[in-house]
């Protein structure tokens, strides 16, 4: 199975020019926060990058029922354009239209794989500004999380897409955050353990998602200025050799060097490569590169490609705790 597929199945089924400073989003928006769901709200669903099934279309709207969440479904949630959901133009359409439709209350990508960075440059921000809703994605989806956060100031989600497993657990945090509005403390369950990469304490604004969505998007404008952020990563299915790459590139690019914090959520099925080639733990590759920053940094947040895991708001101010492995919201981030 190839990584897209593998993105794609945990949920039901080259590296871009270094420009660090300037490609950075020149101002610094203002935050917007989006209003928080409620039950019997409409929940628009899109798919923004690999296509899905009818029959996942049938999982999806039966498991937001269950969340006392009515549906509505964008004109091209099931198109298909090769291994992209419909055409560029189509997929973003269909981000614009929610946005613009007072009726949806939030908005939810059906899944990930592969696709959403090539529409960033179709997506109507001024619109977006306007009318400020919940997007709730992760995966490919992290380069609309970041985008739509860099262009426009939304505070966005990393958390369940349409097609994950809605279970109790993961979805606690989901309605402790965007239901009942609350600032939340994210600790792992007891039996998921932190690996303290720095010790420390820090504060900073909170944004991150896939490591290779996000490293494919330094030199462009829809990451944000990194000063004094909390940073959090997670990946899937990449050698040990490939995140040591990413995260050289965000140190080159002097990402790594502007943070206050950083937390590798999970690496899930990450593996040293075929056959017996030499190669680094993982470990050794957060403590070559991560260690010497000297800022508060940890393994294992509960986020990313895992059956058990937290929603998690972009933008918002945190103190984190390296030893402890928590995330204390000092905000709420909804309205």
């Amino acid at each position: 199975m190839n990584r897209r597929n593998f993105l794609a199945g945990l949920t039901l089924t080259g590296i871009a020019t270094q420009l660090p400073v300037l490609a950075q989003s020149a101002s610094v928006p203002r935050l917007l926060k989006p209003s928080r769901l409620n039950p019997g709200d409409t929940v628009g669903l899109v798919t923004p990058a690999s296509p899905i099934l009818k029959e996942h279309l049938k999982w999806i709207q039966l498991q937001l029922g269950q969340q006392e969440l009515t549906v509505k479904v964008a004109p091209h949630v099931l198109s298909e354009y090769g291994y992209l959901a419909g055409t560029d133009q189509q997929r973003a359409a269909d981000i614009n239209l929610m946005f613009a439709d007072p009726t949806v209350k939030g908005i939810i990508a059906t899944g990930g794989g592969w696709g959403s960075a090539r529409i960033l440059s179709l997506l109507d921000y001024d619109l977006i500004r306007q009318h400020p809703k919940i997007f709730l994605g992760y995966s490919d989806i992290t380069a609309l999380l970041l985008g739509l956060y860099s262009k426009t100031g939304l505070v966005t989600f990393h958390g369940l897409l349409g097609t994950s497993m809605w279970n109790p657990y993961s979805v606690s945090w989901l309605q402790k955050l965007l239901f009942e509005g609350k600032a939340i403390t994210f600790q792992n369950s007891p039996n998921v353990r932190v690996e303290t990469i720095y010790r420390g304490q820090a504060k900073g604004q909170l944004i991150g998602g896939n490591l290779s969505v996000l490293s494919a998007l330094v030199g462009s404008e829809y990451l944000p200025n990194w000063r004094d952020k909390i940073l959090f990563v997670e990946d899937v299915g990449e050698d040990i050799y490939r995140i040591d790459r990413m995260l050289t590139h965000l140190k080159l690019a002097g990402i790594l060097d502007q943070i206050s914090g950083f937390i590798f959520s999970q690496c899930t099925a990450c593996t040293p490569g075929e056959g017996n080639e030499p190669s680094l733990t993982l470990w050794q590759v957060l403590n070559d590169l991560i260690q010497p920053l000297g800022i508060p940094a940890w393994y294992g947040s509960m986020m990313g490609h895992i059956r058990d895991q937290f929603t998690i708001p972009l933008g918002i101010d945190v103190k984190i705790n390296a030893e402890q492995g928590t995330i204390i919201m000092l905000e709420n981030a909804v309205v």
